[in-house]
């Protein structure tokens, strides 16, 4: 496995579409444990999932990051294929029954958009190839207590100390900060001017002195956010992504890649129904359980309401084709980012609200099977905790109404008599 882990997959932009089928299944045999293809075969991406442990797949994905798969439209320098979107899609179509999804999405999606959009050549050869083999997982450093909504206006500060920057301030609501290793980081480091103009994209360490990772748990149960502290942390001017004063152009990248990726099906990103998230609650409404609660299959309202929510589903998957099209044709994300996240938060919460409701009383009572809170909490409960979220992280649903309204109906923006003025004589509270 160890000589096989290294081989990248024979295609670019030279093969013909009638092999590349062919070519994909050949590296699936000889990669893919034994057990997935079997699940693969008999039941597709559900029966993966029940055979497949998450620890398994974390210890074979770099395989899977060195065939140049994950991302086969990226340069093969930076470990994909060079390969056009149409190969790309043929690829995707072979891989889609064995559930191979990617690994650290923040890298993929938002380190990774700002290093190919903005990097230098030395960036992107140092960071992009671990990126794609989960060697090094990866987070967001931008919001702050005080800014949230109003990201310009953040206040943690990065002065140049000759090669190196010092970073000093307070980041919240971190996306597993405390399972990464690097993050990328929006900082002011000239606050003489005004709050978009001051602003400079970094890529830091997060194991180095000065970094304090403080999880925060929420109401379900789990962490999956962080507190991070930074106290005169340096960063090396190597890892400065842009010009000083040009971060949030460079963030502008990462932020519509965070949008599409919200956009998604699932909790924050993770189905907690599994696959269509409708369609496979269609199954459970028909258990005697819940049937005998009167809240199943052949209660009509409960039909009505998973069909209409099969049919929003759909308009999800258009949605995000057209986000993807736009990728597909190399144009940067648009507003169509923010119509999927929108779309997503509010109708995850009524997937995941109809899923406790055919739970029925399991929903508010059940037994703990262990002495740390949330074990034995049922699975419906957790994600319809979790799905709270979804209309603040990655944008809160406001802001991205605003966009839409500015950028779609041609609406004017709201009134700012501080845009122009410098950061520092804005006033702010506390």
């Amino acid at each position: 496995m160890q000589e096989a882990a290294a081989e990248r997959i024979p295609i670019d932009d030279t093969v013909p579409s009638s092999e590349v089928a062919g070519l994909v299944r050949a590296w699936v045999e000889r990669h893919v444990p034994e057990a997935w293809r079997e699940a693969a075969r008999r039941g597709g991406p559900a029966a993966v999932r029940q055979v497949r442990p998450v620890g398994d797949y974390e210890a074979w994905y770099p395989v899977f990051g060195r065939s140049g798969l994950v991302a086969p439209t990226w340069p093969v320098a930076y470990g994909g294929l060079g390969v056009a979107p149409g190969t790309a899609r043929l690829i995707e179509t072979e891989l889609r029954p064995l559930n191979l999804g990617r690994l650290n999405p923040l890298g993929l999606n938002q380190a990774a958009s700002a290093l190919l959009a903005y990097g230098t050549e030395e960036q992107r050869q140092r960071f992009l190839p671990p990126i794609l083999t989960n060697e090094e997982v990866w987070c967001q450093l931008f919001s702050e207590p005080g800014a949230g909504s109003d990201l310009a206006g953040l206040a943690t500060r990065a002065e140049r100390d000759g090669e190196e920057w010092i970073v000093t301030g307070q980041k919240v609501w971190t996306t597993w900060a405390h399972k990464s290793d690097f993050a990328v980081l929006l900082a002011r480091t000239a606050p003489e001017l005004p709050k978009r103009q001051g602003l400079t994209f970094f890529l830091i360490s997060l194991h180095q002195p000065g970094v304090d990772v403080r999880p925060l748990r929420h109401m379900g149960g789990e962490v999956d956010f962080n507190e991070v502290f930074l106290d005169a942390a340096r960063v090396p001017d190597f890892q400065r992504v842009g010009p000083p004063g040009a971060g949030w152009k460079v963030a502008a990248a990462t932020l519509s890649s965070e949008r599409q990726m919200v956009a998604g099906s699932g909790s924050g990103g993770v189905d907690r129904i599994g696959g269509s998230s409708a369609q496979r609650l269609i199954p459970r409404s028909r258990r005697p359980d819940v049937e005998d609660g009167g809240r199943g299959w052949s209660d009509p309202v409960v039909r009505q309401r998973l069909m209409a929510l099969y049919s929003e589903e759909r308009i999800r998957d258009w949605t995000n084709q057209r986000v993807r099209a736009r990728a597909r044709a190399g144009l940067a994300p648009g507003p169509e980012s923010s119509i999927g996240k929108v779309h997503q938060a509010r109708l995850n919460q009524m997937v995941q609200l109809l899923a406790v409701d055919l739970l029925g009383p399991g929903a508010t009572a059940w037994e703990r099977t262990g002495p740390d809170y949330p074990d034995g909490i049922p699975f419906e409960v957790s994600g319809m905790l979790r799905s709270r979220a979804n209309g603040i992280e990655g944008g809160t649903t406001e802001i991205n109404k605003n966009i839409l309204a500015e950028r779609v109906l041609g609406l004017p923006r709201e009134p700012d008599p501080w845009l122009d003025a410098p950061w520092q004589d804005v006033p702010r509270g506390g």
